[in-house]
């Protein structure tokens, strides 16, 4: 039996019977299903067939990712295991990408029916109205920082919001960084917010407020995040089905009779005080630090310092080529209602923190535009910053 192929494009006459067909667009993707999802499990004594799911493509192109059922079964249980065991899932993300495939997954893996978001634009009364249908004695959703924001924000105006949130038994969030600031909001509100870390490769989020998952392991070499365990791909795929070999081989490294995910994101290990010893701190993705007129410039610390600004709910620098510099930095800024924050006072900031070279030469305040995952997608702001 194959695969199930998550997140594929679809043509008019294969919908919506059957599995997705093959394809390189999730611009007609068709969402996957429980029922496909049972099947692709199959049993732990019987296991399934597994999926093959696209990456997001945030930083790359998109990626076939393998991923067997025995895989996604020891992520749903480890993930259960940490947040206290298995619960109802509220589902708001899309299933064409491994966050939302996930939530299927857990639900199938705790037999338990999930409740999904109505269709159309994200709202927190949407989600509270959601959070409120659900019948399990244990409560989870994911979402996407953005998703956090719009709750955030909807919650100041209505307390009945924040009351339905906060019976969940726990919010992952993952996708992008965080804000600190937006972390701290959430917290404050009552909600149990969980920082998740992962990636399609790893088998969605396996590291939780910095603490890897039981039978998950996390590495650092050489300044670059490796993930290894029971959760991980068995590789990538060709359009056509057949393995990438080449590629497979040198990003799913066999080391200790254990097969690793070599991330490309930076990190290291920093000591708490909560009694867990140390937990692994990503401090960005390796291929985002331009050389901007011989000096290097991180893009990821233009974000942070950005994120941390009052009222910022989310932003996004990317780099275009400067004919003098070679690249310069561009930023997308986007704020709650209700707040006026001056392209002078973003310029202060990251001055001031980060050096002038750092300074964007162009910053764009407004909403992002957004991929069909919830992230800022970096091509059209690039588009955005060409033009």
């Amino acid at each position: 039996m194959k695969p199930l192929r998550v997140g594929m494009r679809f043509s008019k006459s294969a919908q919506p019977t059957g599995l997705p067909i093959r394809g390189i667009s999730r611009a007609h993707c068709r969402m996957t299903t429980l029922d496909e999802i049972r099947i692709a499990l199959g049993s732990a004594s019987e296991p399934g067939p597994g999926i093959v799911i696209e990456t997001s493509g945030t930083t790359a192109q998109a990626k076939r990712v393998r991923l067997s059922a025995e895989a996604l079964r020891a992520s749903a249980n480890a993930v259960h295991a940490r947040l206290g065991g298995p619960g109802q899932w509220l589902l708001a993300l899309p299933t064409t990408y491994v966050a939302g495939a996930n939530v299927l997954v857990r639900s199938v893996v705790a037999d338990t029916e999930p409740v999904v978001l109505e269709s159309g634009p994200f709202t927190a009364a949407n989600f509270a109205r959601g959070v409120e249908s659900m019948t399990g004695r244990r409560r989870y959703t994911a979402l996407v920082p953005v998703q956090l924001a719009r709750l955030i924000e909807g919650a100041q105006y209505d307390s009945g919001i924040r009351a339905s949130v906060a019976t969940l038994d726990a919010i992952l969030v993952g996708g992008q960084a965080s804000g600190e600031q937006q972390l701290a909001r959430a917290r404050e509100l009552g909600w149990n917010v969980v920082v998740t870390y992962g990636s399609t490769e790893t088998g969605g989020g396996v590291v939780y407020d910095g603490v890897p998952l039981d039978g998950v392991d996390a590495r650092i070499v050489d300044g670059e995040i490796w993930v290894g365990g029971t959760t991980v791909a068995t590789g990538y795929e060709h359009v056509d089905g057949s393995v990438d070999a080449e590629l497979t081989q040198a990003r799913f490294p066999i080391l200790d009779g254990l097969r690793w995910f070599r991330t490309d994101d930076a990190g290291d290990w920093v000591a708490v005080d909560s009694g867990v010893g140390e937990t692994l701190r990503v401090t960005g993705r390796r291929d985002r630090v331009i050389i901007s007129g011989g000096i290097k410039v991180s893009l990821v610390a233009i974000e942070d310092t950005v994120r941390a600004l009052p009222g910022v709910t989310d932003c996004l620098a990317v780099a275009v080529s400067d004919a003098e510099w070679g690249h310069r930095p561009v930023l997308g800024v986007e704020v709650s209602a209700g707040t006026n924050l001056s392209h002078a006072e973003i310029e202060n900031a990251i001055e001031s923190r980060l050096g002038r070279v750092s300074v964007p030469d162009r910053v764009f305040v407004g909403p992002l535009e957004r991929n069909a995952n919830g992230k800022p997608d970096a091509g059209a702001l690039l588009s955005r910053a060409r033009g």
